[in-house]
């Protein structure tokens, strides 16, 4: 889809994520560990990830794929067999106290990765390629930061950039330019101590290198680093306790006086609006709507009127109090169908490691209105000259497989062409006549994209499945027709209720009446494709077709709760599991003005070559005409 602007749209390359993965669980041995970007690349044993870093992203796909092996080959068995966390712990508690913290423990990683990149070419000589690959482009690049903090005067950086270019210094006699008049005479023992880390055996010697350099440098550097160049990961359990305690006042009120009147429920609440602005905070500071309130009488009043957190409150809200109604649709009232993942275990994940607690809802439709009737009826005449052309195909394939007759057989019926006796080395001389029934033995299974993107295609969409029900339905050809979504205000990181609405399951799809309920699939909120398709293939399996086609109406990639990352390769790994086993899936982007490139190629990267783009939504019927027609046709041949 084409965007007006992009903030930070980084496309994924699941197939490199899920290779890298792989990768990634063999180094540690354990397969549970799992490959995510991030701004910079570190191993978190606490999460059981591997973190490779967004500074090989846009560059050519060899260095892409070289640069991050490099850091899975770092993290998983350098950092997560060769380094001694106690120690990082250790040392970044003490570069808390000394005046270049950042400095200190950007530092320290960078010098640690050298050790343990020495570790892993010995130990796996497969490696060495792609950190050649690695030096050769961070060559490069601190040399061209060093031109960058050189103009802008960023001492601290420049001598940071110094260390890696002194570290892989291509030759003996590499001369260390000036940097300034009072930090000169510190540049050749500065230079020694750096020398020293080629000596280091282990993590503590690093960092007791590192302490000896910013105590070095500390007196004589007024600014810490600026840039952040890598990251120094350490362990944050002590960080882990605090909750919303931790952010009440903890200073006394000037007065201390108790109210002398009791609270007896009835009194009066008076609302005021209380503008955020004034000239005090005209200019930016860095406090965030503090209020300090110095005196005041306490008293035992509680306020009722708590409410539901919504989309419009602060980010940085806490709300503490009982919940009240929301302004929101509840789906609650509707009939439940079935549940999936209710209480279920959370180390154990059916639907994938990213749906573990996801949970299915399905939910019946309603008894068609007469306007919607009214609506799909219109629809359907729109839709008639493609179903009766279909249906017409369909119809002269099935009476021509059932009338001509099979040749050249080993045995049967004798042909009265008996020249192939003379003229073949296999006697192939007899034929059958074929007495199939006129039936196709397949099922279609359609999964609607029904988030909130989809308001302005909802529509034009209905068209295009009307047509697919229609024409399937003139075949007899059994489907179902299910949309799709997550609710957005319910979700939460212990459960994200995803709702599947299905106005056409298979009981109905080929009675003549059907229909209508189509017209009440309308754009909800968010879209957990992967988790979609996982509940959607466990039904559908369950029929006995001999083959099953999994068609999916989307406009855009995966957008759900903690789903932004990784939804691009939990969707490419469904659709991977249903293909494997005997569901076809194919995807059907629907689009209002076209595709841009990096689009086209999410688009590949979750389903591979079987993903048609409807250059317009006004062409989705004619879309999808000839792709039905390939699929039925396929079915009868198979």
């Amino acid at each position: 889809m084409y965007r007006f602007i992009d903030f930070n749209d980084e496309k994924i390359d699941s197939l490199l994520i899920m290779e890298l993965s792989d990768l990634a669980k063999t180094l540690v041995r354990d397969p549970d560990y799992e490959v995510e970007l991030r701004v910079h690349s570190y191993v978190s044993k606490e999460d059981k990830k591997i973190y490779v870093s967004h500074f090989w992203n846009h560059r050519s796909e060899p260095l892409t794929v070289s640069g991050m092996k490099s850091d899975v080959y770092l993290r998983a068995m350098g950092n997560f067999h060769y380094t001694d966390q106690k120690v990082v712990d250790h040392f970044v508690e003490w570069s808390q106290n000394t005046s270049l913290p950042r400095f200190a423990q950007q530092l320290f990683s960078l010098a640690e990765d050298l050790r343990v990149e020495e570790i892993c070419k010995r130990k796996r000589p497969g490696m060495r390629k792609e950190f050649q690959v690695r030096r050769q482009v961070y060559l490069e690049f601190f040399q061209t930061q060093w031109k960058v903090n050189t103009e802008r005067s960023l001492f601290t950086d420049l001598l940071f950039n110094l260390a890696y270019l002194v570290w892989n210094a291509q030759t003996p006699f590499f001369e260390i330019p000036g940097i300034h008049p009072k930090l000169n005479p510190l540049i050749p023992l500065y230079r020694r101590n750096l020398e020293s880390f080629f000596d280091a055996a282990s993590t503590n010697d690093v960092a007791e290198n590192c302490m000896a350099i910013v105590t070095l440098l500390e007196n004589d550097l007024k600014r810490d680093l600026l840039n952040d160049y890598y990251h120094l990961h350490h362990d944050q359990k002590e960080n882990q306790s605090a909750d919303y305690r931790d952010l009440l006042r903890k200073d006394t009120l000037i007065n201390n006086d108790q109210a002398k009147e009791k609270a007896e429920g009835d009194e009066e609440f008076f609302k005021e609006e209380m503008k955020t602005w004034h000239r005090e905070t005209s200019e930016p500071g860095k406090s965030f709507l503090q209020f300090d309130l110095e005196q005041g009488t306490q008293t035992d009043i509680l306020a009722n009127e708590a409410r539901e957190g919504e989309a419009g409150d602060q980010a940085l809200a806490i709300v503490k109090g009982k919940t009240g109604k929301s302004r929101y649709q509840d789906y609650t009232s509707m009939e439940e169908m079935g549940r999936k993942n209710e209480g279920a275990d959370n180390t154990s994940a059916p639907y994938g490691r990213e749906n573990r607690n996801a949970e299915a809802i399905f939910i019946s439709s309603a008894q068609p209105k007469k306007e919607e009737m009214n609506q799909y009826r219109l629809y359907k005449d729109s839709m008639t000259l493609y179903q009766k052309k279909l249906k017409r195909t369909i119809d002269m394939t099935l009476e021509h497989r059932k009338q001509f007759p099979r040749t050249q057989l080993l045995f049967g019926r004798l042909d009265k062409n008996i020249i192939r006796f003379f003229t073949d080395n296999q006697k192939r001389l007899f034929y059958k006549r074929t007495e199939n029934s006129k039936k196709i033995d397949a099922a279609f299974s359609l999964l609607v994209d029904c988030s909130a993107s989809m308001q302005d295609k909802m529509e034009e969409t209905k068209k295009g499945i009307t047509l697919f029900h229609e024409a399937l339905k003139s075949v007899q050809v059994p489907h179902e027709i299910t949309g799709f979504w997550e609710d957005a205000n319910e979700a939460n990181q212990n459960r994200q209720p995803n709702y599947f609405q299905q106005p056409i399951p298979f009981s109905n799809s080929l009675k003549r009446k059907s229909g209508p309920e189509i017209m009440q699939l309308q754009a909800e909120e968010d879209n957990r494709d992967g988790f979609a398709i996982r509940v959607i293939t466990e039904r559908f399996l369950k029929r006995m077709e001999k083959q099953k086609f999994l068609i999916i109406f989307s406009d855009g990639e995966p957008a759900a709760f903690g789903y932004s990352q990784n939804g691009i390769v939990d969707t490419h790994m469904a659709v991977m599991d249903a293909r494997k086993k005997g569901i076809e899936v194919i995807n059907i982007f629907l689009s209002m003005n076209g595709v841009g490139d990096e689009q086209r190629k999410v688009f590949h990267n979750i389903y591979g070559p079987y993903s048609l783009i409807a250059p317009t939504i006004e062409a989705l019927p004619e879309l999808l005409f000839p792709l039905l027609k390939k699929l039925l046709l396929q079915s009868l041949h198979s």
